[in-house]
């Protein structure tokens, strides 16, 4: 199935019943502004699903795990039954910037739920398109989502530590928290030993649709054929990777979910600064 669909897609199929639309919109620096944004309008028949409350799992105090570490599979299965969207469902997630709605799509594939999209150049693309906005929240009856979540899909620091000599690892962030110039969240600046950096902001045209699956394959074409890792500051952005890495036909890839927060969690984890291949 192909990870991404088109806005005209969406106009066609909104009154299928088998559809279910989530509006994952966030913002890290604010985060009720996401939800703020679908109360005032969103793609109508869309639920709403909030990176922290729902996407993710509680934060530890000693910051291990991260910080959006992975929901519980039996939390977010129950959460997603609660708001109507079961294993008959076809899911399709957007956001505004790209970044959030890829969490949920790889979310749902873990649990091995398939019939999972991201809904291209997003809530703009839709307007773009043709599409109307509302503030009309559904009513779907409870559905049951059975989790199955897949073996081998995320590894730990001490599987990142302790990685092969051909593994590539991939961080999402901005190239000047890679190169740990700046560091506007976590404690501690830099990456993580022997990181290449390929920012997730840099899959998108100007319009916010992806880059072709030639344009992805190039950007990525360090991973073809080798064991991947990919993580970013939270595990969040690193999954606009993973996504683009699908469209790009690239597969296999597994997430550091704890990402850079959970890798500093530990001081005597070794940091590197400066630029690596």
């Amino acid at each position: 199935m192909h990870p991404l669909v088109t806005a005209e897609w969406l106009l066609e199929h909104l009154q299928d019943p088998d559809l279910r639309v989530a509006d994952v919109r966030f913002s890290l620096a604010d985060p009720l502004a996401g939800r703020m944004a679908y109360l005032e309008a969103h793609i109508p028949g869309a639920v709403y699903l909030d990176l922290e409350t729902d996407l993710s799992g509680p934060v530890r105090p000693d910051r291990k795990g991260g910080r959006h570490p992975l929901p519980d599979p039996q939390a977010l299965a129950a959460t997603l039954g609660e708001d109507g969207i079961g294993d008959e469902h076809f899911v399709v997630a957007y956001d505004e910037n790209g970044m959030f709605a890829p969490r949920l799509w790889w979310l749902l594939r873990w649990l091995g739920h398939e019939r999972v999209a991201v809904l291209d150049g997003g809530i703009r693309a839709f307007v773009a398109a043709g599409g109307s906005l509302t503030a009309e929240r559904p009513e779907y009856p409870r559905a049951t989502f059975t989790p199955r979540p897949q073996a081998g899909w995320v590894v730990s620091a001490e599987e990142v530590a302790s990685r092969g000599a051909g593994t590539v690892l991939i961080d999402a962030r901005a190239p000047e928290r890679y190169r740990g110039e700046v560091e506007p969240i976590d404690p501690v600046a830099g990456h993580i030993p022997g990181a290449i950096n390929r920012n997730w902001a840099d899959n998108f045209e100007p319009d916010g649709r992806h880059k072709s699956p030639q344009a992805l394959r190039e950007r990525f074409a360090a991973g073809e054929g080798k064991e991947l890792i990919l993580y970013c500051g939270s595990g969040v952005s690193a999954s606009a990777n993973l996504l683009a890495l699908e469209v790009a036909g690239i597969k296999g890839a597994k997430l550091y979910a704890g990402s850079w927060s959970d890798w500093v969690s530990d001081p005597s984890r070794p940091v590197a600064k400066g630029e690596e291949g």
